[in-house]
């Protein structure tokens, strides 16, 4: 019974670990982010707990939202263009 109880909050961890680090998108700290036009923005600085992350784009601290973020053959992009997450600043 003990070893059951430990399995299953070990699984738990895992996955709560799982979806802090990006949940479904795959977003992870130093990831390499692109833009819906391609281009590339940058390196994942930081993931938050509602899976969305931060970068650090021309000197500042930029929040992408989660729900713009997918993940693709292991690339990870955003619906959003250059020039709006550049409005996000």
């Amino acid at each position: 019974m003990k070893r059951t109880l430990l399995a299953v909050l070990v699984c738990s961890l895992v996955t709560l670990t799982a979806a802090a680090q990006g949940g479904d998108a795959g977003a992870m700290k130093g990831k390499m982010l692109t833009a819906a036009n391609g281009a590339r923005l940058g390196q994942v600085f930081r993931v938050n707990a509602d899976g969305s992350v931060e970068m650090i784009i021309g000197g500042k601290l930029v929040s992408i939202p989660a729900a713009t973020l997918s993940s693709a053959d292991g690339k990870l992009s955003t619906s959003l263009s250059k020039n709006e997450v550049l409005a996000l600043r």
